[in-house]
């Protein structure tokens, strides 16, 4: 079964991303979709034919950036089109405070995050042993997730995020992406 890129053309028209900028952004993301299902097709070739060896192993080590770069995109984009009003009250606000002391303060966290130098993801993650929720930086997207975790959040902080609308004023992109969040999206994502 392949995986097919989903439509978030509702996002189109939103706030301070641009439409030029967000479906250059679904372009991608939809590139991401086509190369994990051609990666899986010929992995499943190769396990068939018995090529196991080094080509093997590269094409597998390849799948944990494409489909990462694809299911990262999705809870991007499927976090966004909401007014961006940091929750008072609910299952994500009380988490918020009893893991950063209080939602602005993981607001701030997430922000200096996002304009650390460099390039990747800052996350937001649920423990799922603790419940605590835990801010982290991901450089690439075959890397640097910690296990047992549970995804909440993701921004992009790619140059391709933001570059086209915001050039190098990154803050400003950050602020943009954070007005247009659906807080009921992350709190649904909660366990």
């Amino acid at each position: 079964m392949a995986y097919q890129a989903k439509d978030f053309s509702r996002l189109l028209g939103m706030e301070g991303l641009s439409d030029t900028l967000l479906k250059n952004h679904f372009s991608l993301y939809e590139g991401y979709v086509k190369n994990t299902n051609a990666l899986l097709q010929s992995l499943k070739e190769m396990l068939q034919e018995g090529s196991t060896g080094p080509q093997y192993a590269e094409l597998k080590r390849r799948l944990g950036w494409e489909f990462n770069g694809m299911r990262l995109h999705e809870y991007y984009f499927e976090a966004l089109g909401g007014d961006g009003l940091l929750p008072s009250s609910g299952a994500l606000a009380e988490a918020l405070k009893a893991s950063f002391g209080s939602p602005q303060d993981w607001l701030k966290d997430f922000k200096a995050m996002g304009m650390m130098r460099g390039i990747g993801w800052v996350a937001l993650y649920q423990d799922t042993t603790t419940g605590r929720l835990i801010n982290f930086w991901i450089n690439e997207h075959d890397g640097g997730h910690p296990g047992g975790l549970n995804l909440i959040l993701i921004m992009d902080v790619f140059e391709h995020a933001f570059m086209l609308d915001y050039g190098l004023k990154k803050a400003d992109y950050i602020e943009a992406f954070l007005r247009n969040l659906n807080y009921q999206v992350l709190e649904a994502r909660l366990k």
